[in-house]
């Protein structure tokens, strides 16, 4: 299927992996790519070092495009663009809208680069400073997610922007990916059902758990880092949502000095990053130093297996989603769906 996406970053199908922190290592993205879609790796819960070894291991096991997703607002922000250029990376994805010097070296290199963005005036900023397309995430979508649903969303920003736009936030199946063009957008991105993989490295016992889910039981909570994150309902969750003040910026100090050991970071650097998060955002420093909780929750669930002291950042649709599929074998299926999909709809037969 050609589409600007396809044409933009040189896949077959208009199909992103999206950049799940623990979960987006290289196993994933290469079987992804593999498969004809964009996967992109991980970045934030990487060090430096660590992002160049994944890098050179997608590499040997693809020679299809691939990215990698970036946090704008890390102090090493620099130095990891550096890493992507020299290792001649074809996409940079970023979780929040970078800056406008980011983007210029990264395009001055032939990197394309797609921030994600949750809001029309977010859309409207990056496609201004040179952004070759963008990310839209509605309100579906896990992890870190805004209020406005992604049909209403998406045509905001389709009609707003003159790039590619890839809607992300309540995608599973081919008949979301044919709605979505329907929309104008160039292809979707989708996180919770590439998770939903056996080639995802996400321990059993945590994917049972996904797959156990209802609708109903992935939640929107402010409980673990202060801000409005979704994942799954659990007893963590809960006792998190009772506990007080005090109890939740001691577990906040203890995770993020835990983080900070294992990306190897200062506390110099963990300060800056936390300024370069409030920047910009209604955020107290309460919720800075929360937000290091974030990273060590997620390991516990997402690599370590321990549902009861980890999260699990979802998005709605794992509330749809039992099976487990090989990429290419999921991505095989969207592609047939879409296609018939839209068969159906151009010779204007009915469904049943």
């Amino acid at each position: 299927m050609d589409t600007p996406l396809t044409r933009l970053v040189g896949v077959r199908h208009p199909i992103v992996q999206t950049g799940m922190g623990w979960v987006a290592g290289p196993r994933l993205v290469s079987a992804v790519a593999n498969a004809g879609a964009l996967g992109i790796l991980a970045s934030a819960t990487m060090s430096p070092e660590r992002l160049r070894s994944a890098v050179r291991e997608v590499a040997a096991r693809t020679d299809a495009p691939f990215g990698v997703n970036l946090r704008a607002d890390a102090g090493d922000a620099g130095e990891r663009v550096r890493i992507i250029v020299e290792e001649g990376v074809r996409v940079a994805s970023f979780a929040l809208a970078p800056r406008r010097e980011l983007i210029d070296r990264l395009k001055d290199a032939g990197v394309v680069v797609i921030p994600s963005v949750g809001a029309r005036r977010h859309a409207e900023k990056v496609a201004g400073w040179g952004a070759d397309a963008v990310v839209v995430q509605g309100a579906e979508g896990g992890g870190h997610t805004g209020q406005v649903a992604t049909t209403v969303l998406l045509p905001q920003v389709v009609d707003a922007v003159d790039i590619p736009v890839v809607a992300a936030g309540g995608f599973h199946d081919g008949r979301g990916l044919a709605a979505a063009l329907a929309y104008g957008a160039a292809g979707i991105a989708m996180g919770t059902r590439f998770l939903l993989t056996s080639d995802s490295t996400v321990p059993d016992a945590v994917k049972a758990r996904y797959l156990a889910a209802a609708v109903t039981d992935v939640t929107v909570t402010t409980a673990v880092d202060g801000l409005p994150h979704r994942m799954l309902r659990s007893e963590l969750v809960d006792s998190l949502e009772r506990s007080g003040r005090a109890a939740a910026l001691l577990r906040a100090v203890r995770h993020a000095a835990a983080f900070r050991r294992l990306a190897g970071l200062s506390w110099p650097r963990m300060v800056r990053d936390g300024l370069a998060m409030r920047h910009g955002k209604d955020l107290t420093w309460s919720q800075v130093l929360l937000a290091g909780t974030t990273p060590m929750l997620l390991k516990a669930s997402m690599v370590d297996g321990r549902t009861d002291t980890g999260v699990m950042a979802s998005g709605q649709v794992a509330g749809v989603i039992d099976d487990l599929p090989s990429c290419a074998e999921l991505v095989d299926r969207i592609m047939a769906e879409a296609a018939a999909t839209l068969d159906r709809l151009t010779s204007g037969r009915t469904v049943g």
